[in-house]
């Protein structure tokens, strides 16, 4: 099938959005798919425009203020409905849709294209974290209209699911996210690189993620006394400077991937992630594969991932003095750590990314099989209407 890609962020900026689509793209360029993606620009002169078999159209874009390496796409919805006319692609794939994604699900719907929209970025509540509460409301609205508007809603966790079902949008699956379990593996647990984060033989309490402001990864202060302990923190972003004058004792990894990347995490002794807004959390799930229990926040995707008192800790959000505890318990007890890792691991084979990807395939195959090309879905932007 011929396959339009619209993604709102894709590389050279690597995120959850553009790991996914580089390992979907993966799976399409096996089966012999055409696929364009249509990304925003990058000031990367090195960036190909043929990633893993698919063209990359990259429109005009700007940075975000604030966090210069996220662009944001220029243009209205004509020149993305040109784009996608001279594609005639079978069916668009929205990723993390939002303000290219708007742009692109109108233009789908005018040309008469079915769209499959991956909710993956909870973008309405980062608003209150970056001290703009008012466009809260406003994001919403636009995320309600993006959805209503595509053909099926993919959701990566049953929150999400609740969450958009619960503001009307019923044309909701769900479809969560592969791991590469040969490259995340208990196996990959190095001495040599733990010797080299804690040289003293601590136990390592890790997380991996951006440094931005919605991880809440200053949370993690309230483990940086505990006992025999060292805390690393893998990746990079706007808060690094921030996070390492309030976190001094730490060791700042910065970006990781790779083997690299799979090296640490299979180091780390416990993985920890404070962040509230994660729609599914493809950290907790790499960790879950290297053999390390979680402690993450009872909301959002963890939800799914982690189970209480067998593969981590769910900690009620903002309860900081429960999370610590929930670190205490696991980093004091090397027997239900070890039982917890055993079932971590256990917990999320069968979730390797051909499968997920296969399963991806099924719904674009569905909705291009149930939408009629000659009169488009109906009531999509007149009501919240009955699920397809």
């Amino acid at each position: 099938m011929r396959i339009a890609i619209v993604a709102e962020s894709f590389l050279p900026l690597m995120n959850g959005v553009t790991h996914s689509i580089l390992r979907v793209l993966e799976h399409l360029q096996e089966r012999g798919d055409e696929v364009m993606v249509i990304a925003p620009s990058t000031s990367d002169t090195d960036v190909s425009s043929v990633e893993k078999g698919a063209y990359v159209h990259r429109l005009p874009s700007v940075p975000l203020a604030g966090y210069t390496n996220v662009r944001v796409a220029l243009g209205g919805v004509n020149r993305v409905k040109r784009i996608l006319a001279d594609f005639s692609p079978d069916v668009v794939h929205l990723a993390s849709p939002f303000v290219l994604g708007w742009r692109a699900v109108q233009a789908a719907h005018q040309l008469g294209i079915p769209t499959v929209a991956i909710y993956q970025t909870e973008v309405p509540s980062y608003a209150a974290r970056y001290g703009v509460p008012f466009l809260e409301n406003w994001a919403w609205n636009r995320v309600d209209n993006i959805h209503l508007l595509a053909t099926r809603t993919l959701v990566p966790s049953t929150f999400a699911l609740n969450q958009l079902r619960g503001r009307g949008i019923l044309r909701v699956d769900m479809w969560r996210r592969g791991v590469d379990t040969a490259r995340f593996n208990p196996a990959k647990r190095s001495t040599a690189w733990r010797r080299s984060v804690a040289p003293d033989g601590h136990r390592i309490i890790g997380y991996v993620g951006r440094l931005a402001v919605e991880k809440q990864v200053e949370d993690l202060a309230v483990l940086a006394d505990l006992p025999s302990t060292k805390l690393v923190i893998v990746g990079d972003g706007p808060q690094r400077a921030a996070l390492e004058a309030q976190l001094p004792n730490a060791v700042f990894a910065g970006f990781l991937g790779g083997d690299a990347l799979a090296e640490a995490v299979a180091g780390f002794d416990l993985f920890v992630h404070p962040g509230e807004f994660e729609t599914f959390c493809q950290t907790i799930q790499e960790a879950m594969a290297s053999g390390v229990p979680v402690v993450a926040t009872g909301r959002g995707g963890p939800l799914d991932l982690v189970e209480n008192s067998r593969t981590g800790w769910l900690y009620e959000p903002g309860n900081l003095t429960q999370l610590r505890s929930y670190a205490q318990d696991l980093i004091g007890d090397d027997a239900k750590r070890r039982a917890f890792a055993t079932a971590a691991t256990a917990s999320v084979q069968g979730r390797t990314w051909p499968v997920l990807s296969a399963d991806l395939v099924r719904h674009y195959t569905e909705v291009i099989a149930s939408f009629s090309r000659e009169n488009g879905p109906t009531e999509l932007t007149s009501s919240k209407g009955p699920s397809s």
